[in-house]
């Protein structure tokens, strides 16, 4: 819960959501393309925003490991 009132975390806990969204659809693209709406869509779009914007995604990681 407090990573919800610290802003680094909150974009911390946003890009590991991603980043592992966009890994579980490349290992298992059932699992997430089935659920497009809902909670469980939230985690398809995490997936197609990994996938899209995945230099965005890999500089934004780079940058919050420092």
């Amino acid at each position: 819960m407090s990573a919800l009132f610290n802003f680094q975390s909150l974009l911390l806990v946003i890009l590991l959501t991603i980043c592992t969204c966009t890994y579980l659809r490349a290992q298992a693209p059932a699992l997430i393309d089935r659920n497009k709406t809902g909670v469980m869509g939230l985690l398809w779009k995490s997936a197609r925003i990994g996938e899209r914007l995945s230099p965005y995604v890999a500089i934004a990681c780079i940058v919050m490991a420092f």
